[in-house]
């Protein structure tokens, strides 16, 4: 069982200036609950109960969130209102939560990186809360945790995207090995449409083997200057073998502003008893 998981969340969020200008972007909340604890949710279901979570600098309300705040909860005490920190009172329960600081911004790979004091030398989640999943009745870390036991490899999770939408995103090349499942032979960091390799892109899931953080302390900054963690799965695929999994559930990218509306409308209706 993999035991920890891995939230990288210094980003400054700019595309959804003002909001984020003094609240992080991970705790704007999807309808009542922030984005970020559906990934700890997600994460804590797949078994995963060590939480490593990667800040900056004003992102202290991170820490806020999954801890007790007592005089709200004082004033709470014992009327209706105290069912809503059902969800999150769990959490702090059964999940420890530990956190370390990205002095800069040199990509998802340098945040990685960062988070291996909190980490050590074992396989481990990460999610990015910006992606925000519906795994169709099974969370996509539970569906990774699951060929992870079967492979013992690094595994990432992908989405077929329209081709004019692939220069977003790290794009896999491979094999079809099982239904949904490949054997990755290339990867290229946000490709224009001629140049990619397929329409299989990376979304925010990943279980990685621990030798990544050497691959990433070796890994050149590649585009825009930035540690790519694709050019260290690549490594790591050439070395040894990395798989890719088209999940069972629906993605909402809430970095973007429509799909952070989407999001809001599927899980409003799905509180109100729609879908």
């Amino acid at each position: 069982m993999i035991k920890k998981c891995l939230f990288p969340a210094a980003g400054y969020g700019t595309r959804f200036l003002p909001a984020t200008k003094a609240m992080p972007k991970e705790v704007m909340p999807i309808v009542n609950k922030p984005l970020i604890q559906y990934g700890v949710e997600e994460a804590l279901d797949a078994g995963m109960h060590n939480i490593a979570i990667v800040t900056g600098r004003g992102k202290r309300a991170l820490e806020d969130h999954f801890d007790v705040s007592y005089e709200l909860e004082h004033q709470i005490n014992g009327t209706p209102k105290e069912a809503y920190l059902a969800d999150i009172r769990r959490l702090m329960k059964e999940c420890t939560f530990s956190y370390t600081r990205q002095k800069e911004m040199k990509g998802l790979g340098h945040a990685i990186l960062t988070g291996e004091t909190l980490i050590g030398n074992e396989p481990f989640g990460v999610i990015l809360a910006d992606d925000l999943c519906d795994g169709d009745g099974e969370g996509v870390m539970s569906q990774m945790a699951r060929i992870y036991a079967k492979y013992r490899c690094s595994v990432v999770a992908i989405e077929e995207v329209p081709m004019d939408q692939i220069h977003k995103y790290g794009v896999i090349a491979g094999s079809e090995i099982e239904d949904g499942l490949y054997m990755i032979s290339d990867m290229v960091e946000k490709p224009a449409a001629e140049d990619a390799p397929s329409n299989h892109a990376i979304i925010g899931r990943y279980i990685l083997t621990p030798d990544i953080f050497d691959i990433l302390r070796e890994t050149a900054p590649g585009l825009n200057g930035e540690i790519q963690i694709t050019d260290a799965l690549l490594t790591q695929a050439q070395r040894n073998m990395v798989l890719a999994y088209r999940f069972k559930g629906r993605r909402f990218d809430c970095g973007s502003m429509e799909g952070f509306v989407e999001a809001t409308n599927h899980y409003y209706q799905r509180l109100n008893g729609g879908d």
